[in-house]
């Protein structure tokens, strides 16, 4: 598994579970791996967000803290 996909499959692990579509779920990478995108149904995007912000903000820290992670940069798509 290359570093880039471990930090996606993290997010996309991270974020199934909290959304209450997971299947609306789609994660993809970009500049060499560095950007992960996270996209999510209408409904769930304020989920994966959280209040402040703090969900989205703990996501980066767990990503930034992993292996595979820890160069990588999370964007949440609208």
């Amino acid at each position: 598994m290359s570093e880039s996909k471990g930090g996606a499959a993290l997010i996309e692990f991270i974020a199934k579970a909290i959304v209450d579509e997971p299947e609306s779920v789609k994660v993809t990478t970009s500049d060499e791996g560095r950007l992960i995108e996270l996209e999510t149904a209408d409904d769930d995007r304020g989920r994966v967000i959280g209040r402040q912000g703090r969900v989205a903000k703990a996501m980066r820290a767990v990503l930034g803290a992993s292996r595979n992670g820890a160069d990588c940069r999370l964007d949440i798509v609208d």
